[in-house]
This record gives C-alpha cells, sequence and structure tokens, in this order.
C-alpha cells in the first residue's frame, strides 16, 4: 500500500515513524519552514526532520489549492493518504486522489471537540476521557465518517504535554489498525451526530491570563490545559508569573485574589469560589521553581493580593 503522509509537529512524527516501519511512505507533506527559538532562524518541522532522515521526498506547498500542488500530489499514485496535525486545508480535489481518500488522525472522540485545539479544550473543559478518532476526511472540519475510535482516560494531573503525549501513542497505534482493517475491506464507517458537536479553538494568549474571580475549579483546569502553552500566568506587584502547577485547598474562601497561606507546600491563593494552591512558579527571565523556593527570591506574604485579572 503507498501512502502519502501529511503532518507537521510531534503528535504527527509518532505515526510517521510507526508507518515507516510497515507500510511504503511515498512522499511526506508537511508546513513550510517556520521561524523558531530566540534567533528566529527557519527550522524545519518535526515531521520534515524524520521525512529527511529517511530520504522520504519532502513537499511543502504553502496551499494545496493550486494545480501544481494538486499535480505532484496526483503523481504520486498513491492508495491513501494519512493526516496527522497537518495545518492546511485539503480541498476536494485533493481528497480524492488517493485511491481510499484522506484519512486523519485526530485527538478526540469526535463528534466532541472539532477543531485546532482539542486536547487543550477536553482539559479545560473538565472531561473525564478523551480519545482518537480515526476518521475519513471530507470537506468539513473533522466531519468526516468515523472509522475508528479509543479511549483514554485524562486523569486529575493530566496536562496538555502529558496527554498530549498519551494520545500521540494511541494515535500511532491506532492508524496502523486501522490501514490493516481498509486493507482487508473490514472498516465500517459511522456518521457523526451533529447535535453532539462542539467546537475545539485556537488557543489565544489571552485565555491563559487567571481571573481570579472565577473558579478554583475552572483555573486549575486552565494551568493544565495552557501547560506548556500558553502558560497560565497572573500579576503581582506588576510582575506577570507563570503558574506552571496548581492543586485546589478544601474549604478555603477570602477575596479573590488575596494570598490566604505561604508554606512549603505552596501559595495558596483565593478565588471565586474556593481557592487555589500555586505549586511551581516562574518569574521574568527565571526559571519554573517550586513555591518554596519562589518565594525566597520573590516574597509573597499572607494578605499580599493578585491583580483580580
Amino acid at each position: 500500500m503507498k501512502i502519502i503522509f501529511a503532518g507537521t509537529p510531534h503528535f504527527a512524527a509518532s505515526a510517521l515513524v510507526v508507518l515507516l516501519e510497515k507500510y511504503q511512505v511515498v512522499a511526506v507533506l508537511t508546513q513550510p519552514d517556520r521561524p523558531a527559538g530566540r534567533g528566529m532562524q527557519l527550522t524545519a518541522s518535526p515531521v520534515k526532520q524524520l521525512a529527511l532522515q529517511h530520504g522520504l521526498p519532502v513537499l511543502q506547498p504553502g496551499t494545496l489549492k493550486t494545480d501544481e500542488a494538486q499535480c505532484m500530489i496526483a503523481a504520486l499514485d498513491a492508495d491513501v493518504m494519512v493526516v496527522a496535525a497537518y495545518g492546511l486545508i485539503l480541498p476536494k480535489a485533493v481528497l480524492q486522489l488517493p485511491r481510499y481518500g484522506c484519512l486523519n488522525i485526530h485527538a478526540s472522540l469526535l463528534p466532541r471537540w472539532r477543531g485546532a485545539a482539542p486536547i487543550q479544550r477536553a482539559i479545560l473543559a473538565g472531561d473525564s476521557e478523551t480519545g482518537i478518532t480515526i476518521m475519513q476526511m471530507d470537506e468539513g472540519l473533522d466531519t468526516g465518517d468515523m472509522l475508528l475510535r479509543h479511549v483514554c482516560p485524562i486523569t486529575e494531573s493530566d496536562t496538555a504535554q502529558t496527554l498530549h503525549d498519551k494520545l500521540a501513542e494511541i494515535g500511532a497505534t491506532s492508524i496502523l489498525e486501522a490501514l490493516h482493517l481498509l486493507q482487508e475491506h473490514r472498516l465500517s464507517p459511522i456518521k457523526q451526530d451533529n447535535e453532539d458537536a462542539c467546537y475545539a479553538a485556537k488557543l489565544l494568549k489571552s485565555e491563559a491570563q487567571i481571573d481570579w474571580r472565577q473558579e478554583a475549579r475552572h483555573i486549575e483546569h486552565a494551568v493544565r490545559a495552557f501547560n506548556p502553552f500558553p502558560v497560565c500566568h497572573a500579576n503581582f506587584n506588576g510582575v506577570a508569573i507563570k503558574i506552571w502547577q496548581a492543586a485546589l485547598c478544601a474549604a478555603k474562601q477570602g477575596e479573590p485574589g488575596r494570598v490566604l497561606a505561604v508554606d512549603k507546600q505552596g501559595i495558596t491563593v483565593a478565588c471565586g469560589d474556593g481557592a487555589l494552591r500555586l505549586e511551581v512558579l516562574q518569574r521574568p527571565g527565571g526559571k519554573a521553581q517550586p513555591a518554596a523556593q519562589f518565594v525566597q527570591a520573590m516574597p509573597i506574604k499572607v494578605g499580599d493580593h493578585f491583580s483580580i485579572n
């Protein structure tokens, strides 16, 4: 089976690794190199780096809507295209080029969390589980028929990073299973129920600004959902402090933003409902530190206030 692989970040690279072991990958599609790092040097995506290591042809069109891009893909004469976090829209003409169409590895249990940030939105919403859906792509936004689904529990300690890593592994094994079933003509497409659909909007940095008037539970979800990006932050005496880890505190209440306790476990701050213990923090120019070390460099005491938002 001849496969075109389309993907860009580490999540996609995990799937490409296993496909290279089992199938003939004839080419890789990935987004153009982007500036990255402090020097803002043009950097190849994780998928491109992996493809080059294996000597695969790499195509990086800025859009797939041009005749030139579509002709390049058609010339590959692929049986199927596997897509994972590619980042470009696949027009109808491209979807129809491979013999079996395009299969997408999506990091949610569709139809819940269609869109760009399903992992973070699931944590932010307090979902108890998420998963991987292998989907037959159509022209809509994650609206195609479901071919395979595997559930992944969301633990109370999961961050976007840890959940990403779990789902990347499940996604890799799931696409192998789906391709095996495809070859045996044993895939049974199931239509999504649009009534149950919800949208996982792209993350905005502004969402990571903590509003202490919100419930402690919601803020704790946000701290985990926005780790490692864009990272929740709060203002203290005009300084933006990043919050990398926090925990709920039982039976604590006070004026939102007020520091209720400072001890070895963390800095306890009152919220609109309940309180949150800040356990790992980072000041500008510094490293992330446990609260006990953080307060030695930046003193915070009971009665102090974080800005409301």
